[in-house]
């Protein structure tokens, strides 16, 4: 194949008008006045998306090169791509990018100093830089004057990638190359492509300077107690990490080293559908000038957003930095975790509400992922669904899961940290027969777990899922405690939990063959 020679980016940006470094109202008036986005009557910009409301993981790539050969898990979520089909679509799009306007972010990933990446987030629109600034980790003055990036993200939603030249799927594209130290994004306007690469690119790095990297948030109590929560959209992660009697560290990436954990980010990306002031305060305050709203429904007079709305998507959000909640940890470091919070929905309604595993039961957990997918939430789904994403973060992963699993038993076992499950789905029956999960509840449970109440309480084995279950738990029912005990028809709650077991059984078996060890540790079949 005959690649046409590309220019560098430097001379691209050389020879473009570029704004360096602008400041969140110099962004917003920018976009505004290009027609990217609106605002609204709390002062966040809200703008559209187009077709591609959520990421597109089936359009990512690893570029094949020397440097990763034996490294990358390759499999459909950690596709390769050839290096010189990856140099001709750098090629067009620096080609497509030169003399337009262009907007530069340059700031960093990794709140603790000796693993933070400086980072350059080369845009095409406004808003996508305006994205950038509030989710990564921004430079002080004197940072920015020394500033060297290690990986550059060059973002370029307007180009579309043609399939038979450029060797992708489709017109879009999210492509990566550790020997460019380059992100390369187009054919999407979804934001959430460049905060979710960069956690990939620290996936892959962190663990070789045996640093644990972790698709969670992170709470901090008055104490100094850390708390991480693992946990898959609609389990309640962003939620329940935003307590307004602890300080958020960070709400979804994080790295564990040998000093304690650390915020990847510098902001917040938490989903908006059906926010209310009463039920998330702190998210609802957070979203005010200088927030950025992706897809919600926009009354066109008053400017009022309707949070209940899924006109456009159910993956609504809001991107804000994380100065926004009140008390959080500036800068996102904090000590080793004393509890670990593993949560799923559980729209089956037969995981207990909160149990204690064991370490093998933790790295079981956590290589499962599991949650399920609500009726009515997607196209097409009108039973619930199981959903497994390993490490609770498959499409983040590009090394073997089992390299973040014998991690993180390590760390368990080295810190003596206690770990919990904790179901914020289904009582008293699946979707349609019982209802959601108290959230008032669910906030007493985890407290408990927290702080140490739950220690002093019994528990018992639950005979399907091999966990251990409080009898009680201050603030919670005792009969909510066991879910059998929730359900009306005894009988129907024994075929489901069978059931569910069998489907962690042949996950796992499909999955991780070579971690019989592991699976020994699972739900009983």
């Amino acid at each position: 194949m005959e690649i046409k020679t590309a220019k560098t980016l430097r001379e691209v940006l050389a020879h473009s008008d570029v704004k360096y470094n602008l400041s969140v109202p110099q962004l917003v008036e920018i976009a505004v006045k290009r027609g990217e986005g609106v605002l609204t009557d709390q002062g966040a910009l809200n703008t559209l998306t187009g077709k591609y409301t959520g990421r597109s993981p089936k359009d990512k790539f690893f570029v094949e090169e020397e440097s990763v050969r034996g490294k990358i898990n390759w499999g459909p979520t950690n596709q390769p791509i050839a290096a010189d089909q990856f140099a001709r679509l750098y090629g067009d799009v620096l080609d497509y990018l030169q003399g337009k306007e262009l907007f530069v972010f340059d700031g960093f990933a990794g709140a603790e100093q000796a693993y933070r990446l400086p980072l350059r987030v080369v845009n095409e629109y406004a808003w996508h830089n305006l994205f950038a600034h509030q989710l990564f980790i921004r430079p002080t003055a004197a940072e920015l004057a020394a500033h060297e990036p290690d990986f550059t993200i060059i973002s370029a939603p307007g180009f579309k990638a043609d399939p038979a030249v450029h060797g992708t799927r489709s017109e879009t594209f999210i492509i990566i190359s550790f020997e460019r130290k380059t992100i390369l994004i187009g054919g999407t306007e979804y934001a959430g492509e460049m905060k979710k690469s960069i956690f990939t690119v620290m996936n892959y790095l962190l663990p070789e300077k045996n640093v644990l990297s972790m698709h969670c948030s992170a709470n901090v109590g008055q104490d100094g107690k850390v708390a991480l929560f693992f946990g898959l959209s609609g389990t309640g992660k962003t939620t329940l990490s935003a307590d307004p009697n602890r300080f958020l560290i960070g709400d979804d990436e994080h790295g564990w080293s040998e000093n304690g954990v650390f915020n990847i980010e510098g902001g917040c990306y938490a989903k908006c559908i059906r926010l209310s002031k009463e039920g998330e305060p702190q998210i609802w305050q957070a979203i005010s000038f200088g927030t950025v709203l992706e897809n919600v429904d926009v009354d066109p007079l008053t400017r009022k957003a309707d949070y209940d709305s899924d006109r456009y998507t159910e993956n609504t959000r809001a991107a804000y930095p994380v100065e926004k909640i009140p008390g959080a940890v500036i800068p996102g470091v904090g000590g080793h975790p004393e509890v670990i919070i593993f949560l799923t929905a559980d729209s089956f309604g037969v995981i207990p509400p909160i149990s204690k595993l064991t370490k093998e039961q933790a790295m079981y957990h956590f290589l499962s992922g599991y949650t399920s997918k609500m009726a009515g939430t997607e196209r097409g789904v009108t039973t619930p669904q199981t959903e497994f994403s390993t490490c609770f973060g498959a499409p983040f992963l590009p090394l073997d899961p089992l390299v973040y699993a014998e991690m993180l038993g390590k760390k368990i076992v080295q810190h003596n940290v206690r770990v919990y499950l904790v179901n914020t789905g289904w009582t008293g029956g699946p979707v349609g027969v019982g209802k959601r999960m108290n959230l008032a509840y669910t906030r007493a449970m985890v407290a408990a777990a927290i702080n140490g109440e739950l220690e002093n309480v019994s528990f018992v084995t639950d005979p399907v899922f091999g966990v251990e279950v409080p009898t009680s738990c201050p603030g919670v029912p005792a009969e909510v405690l066991q879910p059998r005990n929730t359900w009306a028809d005894k009988a129907a709650y024994d075929r489901q939990a069978s059931d569910l077991a069998g489907r962690f059984a042949e996950n796992f078996r499909k999955k991780f063959p070579q971690a019989a060890e592991i699976a020994q540790h699972g739900p009983r079949i």
